[in-house]
């Protein structure tokens, strides 16, 4: 079956129980100049359709769409009680463990072979699924010994392929995050954010080819949780509470990544910042280049909102998930932001997928709702909106989303 029939089916589903996700979309606000210099062009937000709800166990922040249209999401262990970190997708909505329940099950007598807390993970142009694990079993503390790695799976066997240890790039304060990966002649690349667990992030580059894992930018503003920020998600400040204690501001470093169309940039911003950033790739792998020489290639960009996960289209436009405005925004070159769609089934706008026939997907993860973030409580509500809109460019050749 096709893709483009695929979602048709799925989006047939949408009645009974699915009903209540299909509100109308809302449109977009008009602009005015951002700090920073940024022009916010002022136009209404095209509607989205819901392709597929998805009944994940807990909450998915993570998807990956293959070029036969298999569905996947990741789903962190923010606790360790959750049952899976990597699932697929079936037409109904239903998500099963992927590739299976033992590889899901986190073993430190294994932390190689099994899956301990998965983000994100990306197709490279083959069409194998790479999975970025930060080998934390409960979402806090050091990453097991061995459990930071790449995995890349084989979708025609479901069978794990290769797997790259990242322990050389992880502190014990690593929270890996967002994965691209970069397959085209003479470059085999991925590249990787660590949020982190306090205020600092970094960006981890690996050669693919030989395993060779660079930690970059690790102490540069860049990556770094802006002190005092805060981010509003369904008309709320999302405010993390812990017991008794009094709410506190959430940190984040880098977050959500995207390369340019040539590959010789890497964007990137912190999950608790406003400012949009790039970095020249070609001296992140080099052991001859400094980390001051790295950091002398970071553009600030300029304001782009509150995002978590970013992606680029073909005309080297960054799409922005506008998490407080249930929106997608997309940043065009000359560095003016568009609000391009918005929809209120968009809770907590995490990552996007383009795929080959101009679609742009993108989940709504709801970890606003998470009982971190609400007194203990968790307001959750599956199934998990994966939305939909047209765009008028392709993928990016050679690159994963």
């Amino acid at each position: 079956m096709s893709f483009a029939r695929l979602s048709l089916a799925r989006r047939h589903l949408l009645a009974g129980g699915l009903a209540a996700l299909a509100l109308p979309a809302v449109a977009a606000e008009g602009g005015s100049p951002a700090p920073g210099g940024t022009a916010v062009a002022s136009r209404k937000a095209s509607p989205m359709e819901l392709a597929l709800a998805a009944n994940a166990p807990s909450t998915p922040t993570g998807l990956a769409i293959s070029h036969k249209g298999r569905v996947f999401v990741m789903m962190p262990r923010f606790t360790g009680k959750e049952p899976i970190t990597v699932g697929e997708v079936s037409p109904d909505g239903s998500v099963k463990a992927y590739p299976d329940q033992a590889t899901n099950t986190p073993d430190a007598g294994r932390p190689q072979a099994t899956f301990f807390h998965v983000p994100n993970g990306v197709f490279a142009p083959d069409d194998s699924l790479w999975l970025l694990d930060s080998g934390l079993p409960e979402g806090k503390g050091a990453p097991v010994p061995g459990g930071a790695k790449l995995v890349q799976m084989d979708l025609a066997t479901n069978r794990i392929v290769r797997m790259i240890p990242l322990e050389a790039g992880v502190t014990p304060t690593s929270s890996l995050n967002d994965l691209r990966v970069e397959v085209r002649a003479g470059r085999q690349r991925a590249y990787i954010t660590d949020q982190g667990q306090g205020e600092d992030g970094a960006i981890l580059a690996v050669d693919l080819a030989t395993g060779q894992v660079a930690r970059r930018l690790s102490e540069h503003a860049s990556t770094k949780s802006q002190k005092g920020v805060v981010k509003f998600v369904e008309e709320r400040p999302v405010m993390q509470t812990k017991g008794d204690g009094p709410p506190q501001h959430p940190k984040g470093g880098a977050n959500g990544i995207a390369l340019s169309p040539d590959g010789t940039r890497l964007y990137y911003a912190p999950l608790m910042a406003r400012r949009l950033y790039s970095v020249e790739t070609a001296g992140l792998l080099d052991p001859k280049v400094t980390d001051a020489e790295v950091a002398a290639t970071v553009k600030d960009l300029g304001e782009k909102g509150m995002t978590g996960g970013l992606t680029t289209d073909s005309k080297d436009r960054v799409y922005l998930s506008l998490q407080e405005h249930n929106a997608v925004g997309r940043r065009d070159p000359d560095g003016t932001i568009t609000v391009i769609a918005s929809d209120p089934r968009l809770i907590w706008a995490d990552t996007f997928w383009i795929t080959a026939d101009r679609w742009l997907y993108i989940s709504g993860a709801q970890v606003n709702r998470r009982p971190e973030f609400n007194r203990g409580k968790d307001l959750q509500q599956p199934p998990y909106a994966i939305l939909r809109m047209r765009i008028d460019a392709d993928p990016v050749d050679g690159l994963s989303q």
